[in-house]
């Protein structure tokens, strides 16, 4: 009975706290301008919440699955693609494919909008960022097939290769009349399209927007892991022959977890250009699939939590933090070595001494509920409250 009434008040506590992060997403997505000095804070948060998802998703196959995948940034830029391609509305395609005939003539979006009013449009955007993961997750299955079948290094060659491939090919000329060759696609709905008259006012929800599918995302993917696929997958993780005596199909759950990563990962794509504004295949490099190994490594192999974690602290230190170090002056401190690009010394020197006294990275394989609840048990909060 006891026990009923601390997993209820738990309960409870989360959705309050979750409630009132999301109520301040939403204040500061009215409260904070864009010419503001806090702006960078709202850019960093929806950052954050991109690679949060993306890192997670990641997650899945590295430090869940044992497998090493580098190719995040491919799938990444087949859901920025393709969100973006059935968003553009159709008035604005003749703008942003200048020199190809666009084959796609229609806008999800514009095309619900037209059928329900207002509503419509937020709903068309669902569809078009559920179509980016479905077409990630069709091109991961297929790469799958044979990928999946390499182990250790040569996996994670043939999955970086592939990242390259795909970049490639989407900046081909032949593929002009959909991905627009090596020009942007643009004009889709975007970060500033997200809000809503009230009156005379307008509010904008985007922060909040990016933050709901994202947790949304992470969330499907926490019951995934704790389903009885996600024990076969640490199975398949601590020991391959073991797990496949045991009766679990080693190529099957492997096909499955790398699609359903590819899938998320797609999502996270289309958050990504709802964040930039732009889909452009030159930013979807390899060091992209690089800094979200870093974030996995960082929080923790096998550790959501962690994996969330590290995704804030990387943005926020590498995009905001330590802006001063290339701008001459730092917590006003003026020095002549602060110039552009020593900002990114003094990071990678923080992520060597991360790494140096957290081997196994921030969470380790654990979860955040697991600190608190040794913190809580170690007799410190009676003793506060004394």
């Amino acid at each position: 009975m006891l026990q009923t009434k601390k997993n209820n008040t738990k309960t409870i506590t989360t959705i309050v706290f979750i409630a009132v992060f999301f109520l301040l997403m939403l204040v500061l997505d009215n409260v904070i301008s864009p010419v503001s000095r806090w702006s960078m804070l709202v850019a960093c948060l929806r950052m954050s919440a991109v690679f949060a998802l993306v890192a997670v998703s990641l997650n899945l196959i590295n430090g869940f699955t044992g497998l090493f995948s580098l190719g995040h940034a491919g799938f990444m830029l087949i859901g920025a693609y393709t969100y973006a391609v059935f968003s553009i509305p159709s008035d604005a395609k003749s703008m942003v494919y200048q020199y190809f005939d666009y084959a796609v003539k229609f806008s999800f979006p514009e095309v619900f909008e037209n059928l329900l009013g207002g509503p419509g449009m937020l709903l068309g955007v669902f569809v078009s960022i559920l179509l980016a993961g479905l077409v990630a997750a069709v091109i991961g299955f297929l790469v799958g097939l044979p990928v999946l079948r390499l182990k250790g290094h040569y996996l994670s060659i043939a999955t970086l290769g592939f990242a390259e491939i795909i970049r490639t090919i989407f900046l081909w000329s032949r593929f002009g009349p959909i991905t627009n060759g090596s020009n942007p696609l643009r004009l889709f709905i975007r970060m500033n399209s997200f809000s809503v008259e009230i009156g005379d006012n307008r509010f904008g929800y985007g922060t909040f927007f990016l933050m709901a599918v994202s947790a949304l995302c992470i969330f499907v993917m926490v019951l995934l892991v704790n389903s009885s696929y996600g024990r076969a997958f640490k199975a398949i993780r601590e020991d391959e022959i073991a797990a496949e005596a045991m009766g679990i199909n080693l190529f099957k759950h492997k096909r499955i977890v790398f699609t359903v990563s590819c899938f998320f990962t797609g999502i996270g794509g289309a958050l990504l250009a709802i964040f930039m504004g732009a889909a452009m295949a030159d930013n979807f490099r390899v060091a992209m699939s690089y800094e979200v190994l870093l974030i996995v490594v960082l929080g923790g192999l096998g550790s959501i939590s962690g994996s969330i974690m590290g995704a804030f602290l990387f943005v926020f230190s590498s995009q905001w933090w330590l802006r001063g170090l290339d701008s001459g002056s730092f917590l006003g401190m003026s020095f002549a070595f602060f110039r552009p690009g020593f900002r990114l010394v003094v990071f990678s020197v923080i992520l060597l001494l991360v790494i140096l006294f957290f081997r196994r990275g921030i969470m380790g394989d654990k979860e955040l509920s697991y600190y608190l609840d040794r913190w809580r048990r170690s007799g410190f909060v009676r003793q506060l409250c004394v």
